[in-house]
C-alpha cells in the first residue's frame, strides 16, 4: 500500500486544522467574515483564504485572530473545535 492511497484516511495538516477551527469559532461567535475583517483590520480575501486552507497564517495574523476571537493561538491547531 502506498502513503497516497485515497482510501486510507489521513490526519489533517496543521493548516487544515487551523482553517476548520477558524471557520468554526467565527461561526459560533455569530461573526461574518466582513465583521472579522473589520475587527482585525485584515482583508476579507485573506480571511477567506485562511478558512479554505489556501494560506498559512503569519504570526501577526494569529495574534490578531486570537485576540478578537478570544481563543488561545494553540487551540486553533488542536482541531478540538470540529
Amino acid at each position: 500500500m502506498s502513503d497516497d492511497d485515497p482510501t486510507i484516511p489521513r490526519d489533517p495538516t496543521p493548516r487544515e486544522r487551523f482553517a476548520s477551527s477558524l471557520r468554526h469559532v467565527r461561526g459560533v461567535r455569530g461573526m461574518t467574515q466582513d465583521r472579522l475583517t473589520y475587527l482585525t483590520d485584515m482583508h476579507r480575501t485573506e480571511i477567506s483564504l485562511l478558512e479554505r486552507s489556501l494560506r498559512e497564517p503569519r504570526l501577526g495574523t494569529l495574534i490578531k485572530l486570537s485576540a478578537v476571537l478570544e481563543v488561545p493561538i494553540d487551540r486553533f491547531f488542536e482541531g478540538q473545535f470540529t
